[in-house]
Order: structure tokens, then sequence, then C-alpha cells
């Protein structure tokens, strides 16, 4: 590159920065567009609509039908915001919390009312019509009697819990044109139901119309007789026409029916304090990053800082562009990326230094910098990206939320590092900073004997986890749970209490907070404000009836509150079984993706092993330390455990990548135990700085953090040590053992 386009690269990227981080920070248009503060922000952050529905009939519904229900409600909400909240309240009724909308009319409306979907016969087994047409389009055909007289004569032919699942798609026609369609799953018992009703209308040339809410929503021609268990409805003007049949056939084949009890519009959980507390603690770690790469790499850190801007505010208009919902899982997706960002210009600038201590010019050094460092950077990142794909696919709520971050995250990062960087550092070396010493080169260090001690590392590791495995022993025998989990994992006590002032949930947090906690012994305690009155919703963990009482006197000698404006219903758990299960699979499946890329690009799958037995100890003393320091367990335990996942396995690549490279060129005569210990050792600066980076924008959350923020940040700063930890320590031992004892067939 020559100097007077090294000099245009420069300028073009100050202006680019000035550019986007106009856009980011004031957006563009009357609607700011792109600016930060227009990214959608979940319950936790911003507030949203709290919906609670009552189940219609007299009898108590079962705790089987109302599990079922909650699962199918939360994937139907998920349609508004991957981090919508559905959860029980009381015997039979559902709570459903959906962030960054405030009209709860929309949603309502949009949401329909859940339950009563209906298969329906055009005739019945008399030969007369159910129903009939006396207007245009769907709207304009009417029941010609009641359900009740259908569901007796068997003109009802399915009824929504028959049908297994219905998504909108698209698929040709018999001429090739692209059409609109709802593609409809049927249950075993529906498939069964359905390929009679289906023989019997195809027969007949007759419709089957889907009644829901009261009307007909579909009246589809049946054009052959479908026993496979499958269907497709056309007809759809566009794709929203095809999703809202779509969303309506879901919602309706809840197995209870539901009305609506009540609708509010909810202010944060976590309060204004927690999101500008978060960003100034953001801004902090990254302007200590900046400091230390500069310090540490010099030229090469003033790219990389340049770079690490570039990519803050991608990631800003990203979120934008994507629709994103951010929350505190989230920002911990972000924050991994962050330290991933910076983790590829540490390999970078290691590997250029390496050059530089050979004998290349800083010309050739930075291109071989570059090259032998990228497939670190793409393994590593890659190996991550994957299990962002699995549980944005297979996790939901929290889950999802925190894959689609850091997925998006990972992408921007090795774009800004593999061509910003590259591009930035190249344009500096043009203008005229082509000495050694702005680059550095790295000094005669001894190999340490990290396998020499690896008895000890692993008997270290082992007495960690048995002692947390005793903690929960322990914390099981005396207060029957293995951890302190929070209502997100066991339910609670939601509080609604009206005040004789409205205030702000800074003043809440300062005044009204403390009165909870000091009753429950709990500092976890979830704040939402109901928009337009002065009523506070409180949710915390189960309260008996004598805490209660004591709350409720509390309540009126401090703060004056009408006892009779004071209510309490028992909630459940805002994660359901089923959303349990569904992360525990997401995981078991990251890991088996993971564990299957790392064999196919190392040929070796001791290396694989090697990984995710790390990860597996790193998920293991991280929970022990929940065990021991009784740290709450949340929504947020979940993120900062796919955090640590993800963290972790990134450090291994790049410790094995080195093994990958030395193991090329090693000599017959050559040490296995020795190469492996070099190879740690020639990554050694990578993992401590890298972990220190990553430590740095967690500390400083957890130092300005309010209490819900803390609880996440101090055990995701046990994980990054213990990731570290296990990467030089353990996994390299891990796969010696396993080289040595387990001789690979060729």
């Amino acid at each position: 590159m020559k100097k007077s386009r090294g000099i245009l690269t420069l300028v073009l990227t100050l202006v680019v920065i000035a550019a986007l981080g106009y856009v980011a920070v004031f957006g563009i248009g009357a609607g700011k567009a792109g600016a930060a503060s227009e990214i959608k922000q979940g319950l936790d952050l911003a507030g949203g609509v709290s919906i609670t529905y009552q189940v219609v009939g007299e009898e108590k519904p079962s705790s089987e039908d109302m599990a079922d229900t909650i699962y199918k409600l939360q994937k139907r909400v998920e349609d508004y915001s991957t981090e919508a909240q559905v959860y029980q309240e009381g015997d039979d009724r559902i709570n459903i919390e959906i962030p960054g909308v405030s009209d709860a009319n929309t949603i309502l409306e949009d949401l329909g009312k859940p339950g009563a979907l209906y298969f329906i016969a055009a005739t019945d087994a008399d030969g007369n019509e159910n129903y009939s047409y006396t207007g245009s389009g769907t709207t304009g055909y009417s029941l010609n009697k009641t359900i009740d007289e259908m569901l007796e004569d068997g003109s009802i032919v399915l009824e929504g819990t028959d049908v297994s699942s219905a998504q909108a798609g698209t698929s040709s026609d018999s001429l090739g044109n692209s059409q609109f369609v709802v593609e409809l799953v049927f249950t075993s018992e529906g498939t069964e139901k359905f390929g009679e009703a289906t023989t019997k209308a195809y027969a007949n040339g007759e419709t089957i119309g889907i009644y829901y809410d009261d009307d007909f929503i579909s009246v589809p021609t049946v054009q052959a007789a479908l026993t496979d268990g499958k269907a497709q409805i056309t007809g759809m003007s566009s794709y929203e026409d095809a999703e809202k049949l779509a969303s309506q056939i879901r919602i309706g084949g809840l197995k209870l029916e539901l009305e609506e009890l009540r609708s509010n519009v909810v202010g944060a959980q976590l309060g204004n304090e927690a999101i500008n507390t978060s960003l100034m603690a953001a801004l902090i770690g990254l302007i200590i990053i900046a400091v230390f790469m500069l310090a540490v790499y010099r030229i090469p850190g003033l790219a990389s800082v340049l770079a690490l801007i570039i990519y803050t505010i991608l990631v800003v208009l990203f979120l934008n562009m994507f629709e994103i919902t951010l929350t505190l899982p989230g920002i911990a997706g972000i924050i991994l990326s962050i330290g991933m960002a910076v983790d590829a210009n540490v390999i970078i600038f290691a590997r250029i230094r390496e050059e530089i201590t050979a004998g290349k010019t800083v010309r050739s050094a930075i291109d071989g910098g570059f090259k032998k460092a990228l497939s670190a950077i793409v393994d590593g990142n890659v190996t991550t990206l994957i299990a962002a794909f699995v549980l944005g696919v297979k996790g939901s709520g929290t889950v999802k939320g925190f894959a689609y971050t850091l997925a998006l995250g990972i992408v921007i990062s090795m774009f800004t590092a593999l061509v910003i960087t590259r591009l930035i550092l190249k344009a500096l070396f043009a203008v005229g900073f082509k000495d050694v010493k702005f680059y550095g080169k790295n000094k005669e260090r001894k190999t340490i004997n990290f396998l020499g001690k690896r008895n000890i590392f692993f008997a270290a590791s082992v007495a960690v986890i048995v002692i947390g495995f005793v903690f929960m022993g322990v914390n099981k025998a005396s207060d029957g749970k293995i951890l302190n989990y929070s209502l997100d994992f066991v339910g609670g006590t939601s509080t609604s209490v009206t005040f004789n002032e409205d205030m702000d949930l800074a003043t809440i947090d300062s005044t009204v907070v403390p009165v909870f906690s000091d009753i429950t012994g709990d500092g976890a305690v979830q704040v939402q404000k109901v928009a337009g009155s002065n009523e506070v919703i409180f949710k915390t963990r189960e309260l008996n009836v004598d805490e209660r009482q004591e709350l409720e006197q509390a309540l009126v000698d401090n703060f004056d509150v009408n006892n009779e404006l004071i209510t309490a219903e028992t909630i459940s758990s805002t994660i359901s079984s089923e959303m349990k299960s569904d992360a525990i699979v997401a995981v078991l499946l990251a890991a088996v993706c993971m564990l299957i890329y790392i064999w196919f690009r190392f040929k070796d799958i001791r290396f694989a092993a090697s990984s995710i037995a790390a990860l597996l100890h790193d998920v293991l003393v991280v929970l022990a330390f929940y065990a021991v320091a009784k740290v709450s367990v949340g929504s947020t335990f979940i993120a900062c455990m796919l955090t640590i996942v993800g963290y972790s396995i990134n450090a291994t690549i790049v410790i094995f990548d080195r093994v990958r490279e030395n193991l090329a060129g090693m000599l017959k005569k050559d040490s296995l135990e020795e190469l492996v210990n070099k190879s740690i050792s020639q990554t050694l600066s990578r993992s401590i700085f890298t972990s220190l980076t990553t430590f740095i924008m967690v500390a400083a959350l957890y130092i300005l953090g309010v209490t819900s923020i803390r609880e996440f940040a101090l055990p995701l700063m046990v994980g990054i040590v213990c990731g570290t930890y296990s990467s030089v320590c353990i996994t390299g031992a891990l796969w010696y053992v396993l080289r040595t004892k387990i001789v690979k067939k060729s």
C-alpha cells in the first residue's frame, strides 16, 4: 500500500467512525432509525405489556393442561419477542409479559382469545349444511347451528388440540407460480381424524371450515384425501396473512380456553439505573481495554482500538436492523463477543511479533501474522457460532435471545478483526510506522512444564467439583433445594401494591425493595410499575401466610398504604419445565455439533473429546460456586453458563491450533510432552490477555451494577477465570493423556 493510499484509508476510517457513530447516537430522521435508544429492549430493561388470562369453566384445570397451555403460549408470543415470558398465577390464571410494546389492546386483538378452534365438516351425517355462505370473503360464512350440537352429531371433525404445528410458508402451484401457504401437521390421533374427514369431503367436493374465536378464519376446499398427517392451506394474498392464519391455528390448539382478565403496561424490572450503570460499565471497560491494547501492542493496538470502535457501532446498528430484543442475557452475548473481538486481535498481534522475532521484515510479518492466525480465529469463532445457531433454533426465551446477540457479535467481530484491523494496520505501516519498535518483539521465554503438574491440576479440579456436590447435598438437606433458585425457576409470590403517590423505580429500589428483602431474606426482588397508575408489582420467592401478613403490615406502617389495595398471588416459574428441557437439549446438541466440528477440523477425536471435557469441567466448577456462595439462580443463570461455554471453547481452540501446527513440524526425536508444554507456553500471553480484557468488562458491570446485575456478573467472572485455567492447565494435559493412552488407528 502506498503512502497516499494509506492516508486516504485512515481518513476514510475516521469519517466512517464519525458517520456511523452519529447514526448510532442520534439516528436518522424523525424516527431516529439506527440509534441505540431505538434498540428493542426486554421487559427487564424497558418494560412492556402484561396480560392476565383466566381459564374458562368452573372446574379447576389440571397441572398438566396448564403446563401444556403455558408452553404453547410461550411459543406463540415469541413471534412478538424472543424474550416474552409466560407463567402461571394462582390455580387458573396465566400471565403473559411481552417486552418492547406499549399497546395492550393491539396485542390482545392480534393474539385473539386462546382456545376454541374447530374444524367443521360442510355437512352432517344426514346431509344437512353446518354452515352457509351469505356474504363475501371468509367473513361471509356463518354457522347454521351451535357448536354444542355439532360436537354431539360428529360434525366437528377435529379440534385445535389435534394440530401439532402450523407454519406460514411459500410453495409453487401447478403452473410453477409462487404462492403463500399454511403448512399443518397433525397429531397421531388428529391424522386419523383428518384422513377420514378429507376422504369424505373430497368424495363429495366439500369444504372443511376452520372456526376460531366465534368466526370462520378459513374455509378451504378439500382437493385430495389427506392421510399422512399433513395439510396445506392455500389462497393467502401475502405472507403476513399466512402467518396470521398460522398463528390463529396455533393459539387455537391450546387445551384450555382462556379469557382476558386484565392487561397492563408495565415498567422495566431492572429500571433506568440498571441500564445507565450497565452502559457506564461498558464504556469504562472499553476505555480500559483500549488503553491496555495501546500499551501492550503499540501501533497494532491502535489499529485494534479503531476496529473495536467500529465493531461496537456496528453491533448497535445491526441490533436495530434485525430488531433483536436486548435483555440482560443479550448483553452477556455482546460482552462475550467483545472478548472474542479482542481475542482475534491478540492472536494476530502475537503471531506478528513471532514473525518479527524470527527475522522477518515488518511488512512480511504483518502478512504472515494474519495468515497464521486465520485457522485459530476461524475455528474458534465457527465453533462458538455453531453453538449459537443450535441454541437459537432449539432454545426458547432467554436462550434464544442470548444466541441471537452472540451470533451477531461473532460475525461482526470476525469481520472487524480480519478485514478492518488488517486494513488499518497496513495503512499505518504505509504512512510511516515501519520500525520494529512500533510492533515489538517477543522476549525469549522458557517453556513452562504444565504437563508435569497435570496430576495436581486434575486433583484440584476434582476437589472443587466434589466440594460443589457436597454443598448441594447440604443445601438440599437444609432448605430442600440444591441451589438458591429464584422465582424464575421455582415460582414465588406476586404482590401488587397501590401507593398513595407515583414513585419512580429508583425510589422504589431504594425505599420499598429493602422492606421486601428484610422479610424474604433475599435480595432477588423483581419490580414492575403499572403505567398510568400508582400500582407496583413485586415478585419475590414464595411467601407463607405469616410473611404475607408481616409484609402487609410493614407496607402500611412505612408507606401508609391502604391494606385493601395490597393483593398477593402465587405465581409459577417463568422458566417452565418444557423451557428447561429445551435449554438442556439445545446445550447438549450444541456440544455434539461442536465435537463433530472440532473432530472434523483437527482430524482427531481426542482434540474434540478434550474440548468437551473442559466445557463440562467449567460448568461444574461454576455450578459449585453457585452452590457454595448461594448466588441466586435465575434466568441469567442459563445465559451465564452459555457464556462460559462459548468463552472456554474459544480459548481451547487457540491452544489446540498451536499443538496441531507444532505436530506438523515435529521430529521423531522430539518429546510429545515438551511439544504440548511449548504450545501452551507460546499461547499463554494470548490466554492471559484475552481473559483479562473480558474480565475487565464484566468486573466493571459488577462494580457499577445493581443487585441483579451483580448476581449475574460475579459467577461470570468466576467462569472466565475457570475457563482460562481449564484451557491452559487441563485441556492440553487431557489431550496428552488420551494421545498416549489411546493410540489413533489410521
